[in-house]
């Protein structure tokens, strides 16, 4: 079956690779290239670009495309002549328009990083930790016009580890996208998958983050606060400026269930174990892990070392 991959980020290697491997992958469509370094002079390439040349020097002939816009006709017309059985998206970063998601006789699928109908969105990996979550895991859809609205084809579960990071988890759920869109490949190719819509009364939303989320509201739980430490981790990560005045970024956390008296915000402990921080619910948040503005980020024991706090 002739399939057109639609990927960008680390997230869509896994499935890249699974159909390469087992199928006729006729063209790859990515995001253009992004200007790097201090000056913005430098360009890299997608890793999706990068995985499909690295094929391509072992023998394959793939082609890629990154057209700056869906919109214009042009990428219309490369996929009529690539003429694609199926269109597989994953984490592409752009929405297809209608033309593109009606051309291939057997549709386009997405791999989506949720139990949809659930966090729909562009950061449902985020969304499911920062709302405390304890399972989340991947759809394969049938793509309609609504974003992540289509029928689901796959669907499978994994839990959230207590301690797991956005960036952690996002790793695992990539892994679990690539296994299932190759077996709904193999279902549609064999005329035996099944679609079973979504109920949109139970939709929620996954939206773009943004800096905004950074800052912590002390008077919220410790569970809360440790949730968005851990939703906001690689970016854009949790802030406070109750330690020294600046805004800290915290990276590593611990929830404390000892009970203080202490008014949300405040220092309860500073020492060798962490920097306890008192909570809305009588709680104590942990800090673990800490980055100071200009700085790489180090343990709390380390920045006590050379910035000692009056508890």
């Amino acid at each position: 079956m002739r399939i057109v991959f639609m990927g960008t980020p680390e997230f869509a290697i896994p499935s890249l690779k699974a159909l390469i491997g087992g199928y006729e992958v006729v063209g790859v469509f990515c995001q253009p290239d992004k200007p790097v370094g201090r000056h913005q002079n430098k360009l890299e390439p997608p890793i999706v670009k990068r995985c499909t040349l690295n094929y391509n020097t072992i023998g394959y002939n793939i082609p890629v495309y990154q057209p700056e816009t869906l919109r214009d006709g042009a990428a219309l017309a490369i996929l009529k002549e690539l003429d694609p059985e199926l269109i597989v998206v994953a984490a592409y970063g752009r929405f297809l328009p209608d033309e593109i998601l009606n051309l291939p006789p057997r549709g386009c699928i997405n791999v989506h990083s949720s139990l949809l109908p659930k966090y729909r969105g562009s950061a449902p990996i985020n969304w499911a930790i920062l709302n405390g979550e304890s399972e989340t895991g991947v759809t394969i859809q049938r793509m309609a016009h609504d974003m992540d609205a289509g029928d689901i084809i796959l669907q499978q579960s994994t839990p959230i580890h207590q301690s797991e990071t956005a960036g952690m988890l996002y790793g695992r759920l990539a892994e679990l996208g690539g296994k299932l869109v190759v077996e709904a490949v193999a279902q549609i190719e064999a005329g035996t998958a099944r679609y079973t819509p979504q109920d949109h009364a139970k939709a929620t939303p996954a939206p773009m983050l943004s800096k905004a989320l950074s800052p912590v509201d002390w008077t919220r739980s410790a569970q809360e606060i440790y949730n968005q430490i851990r939703g906001l981790d690689p970016w854009p990560g949790a802030s406070t400026d109750v330690i020294s005045g600046e805004p800290i970024k915290l990276w590593g956390g611990q929830v404390v269930e000892k009970h203080t008296d202490a008014l949300p915000g405040a220092i309860a402990a500073a020492d060798k174990n962490g920097i306890d921080v008192a909570c809305g619910d009588g709680n104590v948040l942990r800090i673990l892990e800490l980055q100071p503005p200009g700085k790489k980020k180090m343990t709390a024991a380390a920045y006590l070392a050379g910035h000692p706090i009056q508890v």
